[in-house]
């Protein structure tokens, strides 16, 4: 045989051996498969169901005057601060209106300031014959006529140099911003809707419906710990891995859906910047919601690897004392990612099959060897 057919053959020769749960027994006996003991285990019980990440902060960023869009002055996607220069509109008609706003104070003012020296010549000659009351009586109404237009005119200066400030947009929040909506060139104005979204980042808001049924007991928990913002959240991100962040629960509605007889919860978690840039966390983003019990529970533990699953539900296989396997139905209680719970199909002792399951059979023979450490139970802390 030649060394390029030989290589292949001796590495699968290899690769059987090294595996008891893929090897078979010498002249093609009974297949190896590893298996663990069923027996009880302490473990936390958690309540695995969907949920959302939403921005505590999500504000629309629009115009509030009519004016050509000018300048974008941010990159879409990126991080920006509070008060950073987002956009700019337009600037000379309003700079014009406000400089002519600047002049009608100044006018008013000399206008104020000429009405307060008639009105002071005027008393002065009403202590004199030279003087009448009716003199007096209209340059005291023309000084204040004349103060109160200077009082208009710096309130419109006022308006038209908030005007001006509405042709500059900040950013109101730290955040991240989204892509512009608006092409630059264009006019707009309050009715042009939003031209771009920022949305805080860190912390988030992460949103979820929880059954009333579960509420209840988690409450009962978490009594002795003080109600249940001791309880711990974790989530499970969408490519399966587990966020390394944990939150608390910050806020539960108070109002029960009719309709599914569940409730929505709140919590808030952390969402810092990752080495490379960008956020773990999106707004919006659908994840696997985690919420573990206060304590420990006694229950009959397996491997979550053990578990197998057909249109019918869940079942495993276990080694008979014939070292037959068995093909069990399962019910399965509250779990954790790495340990399943099972509440009705096994009893303690059984052996249950989690090495070479592709190979067994109902009520085949099998050579069953323990399992290796990576797939057993871990060893509670």
């Amino acid at each position: 045989m030649s060394p390029v057919v030989r290589r292949p053959a001796l590495a699968l020769v290899a690769l059987l051996a090294a595996s008891p749960a893929l090897a078979q027994m010498p002249g093609g006996g009974p297949p190896a498969v590893g298996t663990i003991t069923a027996r009880p285990q302490a473990i936390t019980e958690t309540t695995e169901i969907n949920g959302r990440i939403q921005a505590i902060g999500r504000v629309d960023l629009t115009a509030r005057v009519n004016a050509y869009l000018q300048e974008q002055l941010f990159v879409e996607g990126a991080e920006v601060k509070k008060g950073d220069l987002l956009f700019r509109l337009e600037q000379p008609p309003f700079e014009a209106d406000a400089e002519a706003k600047r002049a009608a104070v100044d006018q008013a003012q000399a206008q104020l300031d000429y009405a307060d020296l008639a009105l002071g010549r005027a008393e002065q000659l009403l202590k004199t014959s030279s003087g009448s009351q009716s003199t007096a009586d209209n340059a005291r109404a023309a000084q204040r006529t004349a103060a109160a237009q200077l009082r208009s005119a710096q309130a419109q200066l006022r308006q038209s140099e908030i005007n001006l400030g509405y042709t500059e947009i900040r950013s109101p929040i730290d955040g991240r911003i989204g892509r512009i909506q608006v092409t630059l060139g264009n006019v707009v104005g309050p009715s042009s809707g939003a031209l771009a979204t920022v949305v805080s980042q860190d912390p988030a808001y992460v949103v979820f419906p929880i059954s009333v049924n579960r509420l209840l007991q988690l409450r009962e928990e978490f009594a002795a710990q003080g109600g249940l913002e001791a309880m711990k959240i974790r989530l499970r991100l969408p490519d399966g891995r587990l966020y390394r962040e944990v939150g608390k629960l910050q806020f539960v509605d108070v109002a029960v859906a009719r309709d599914t007889d569940s409730i929505i919860l709140r919590g808030t978690i952390a969402n810092p910047p990752l080495a490379g840039g960008g956020r773990e966390l999106t707004h919006d983003e659908m994840v696997r919601v985690l919420l573990e019990g206060s304590k420990p529970r006694e229950v009959l533990a397996i491997p979550r690897a053990a578990i197998l699953t057909d249109q019918q539900g869940d079942y495993v296989y276990v080694v008979s004392d014939k070292n037959v396997a068995e093909r069990r139905r399962v019910k399965l209680g509250q779990s954790t990612a790495q340990i399943a719970s099972v509440i009705d199909g096994l009893k303690a002792g059984d052996q249950v099959i989690v090495e070479g399951v592709q190979r067994a059979r109902p009520n085949a023979p099998v050579t069953p060897t323990p399992a290796a450490a990576t797939t057993a139970l871990p060893t509670p802390r």
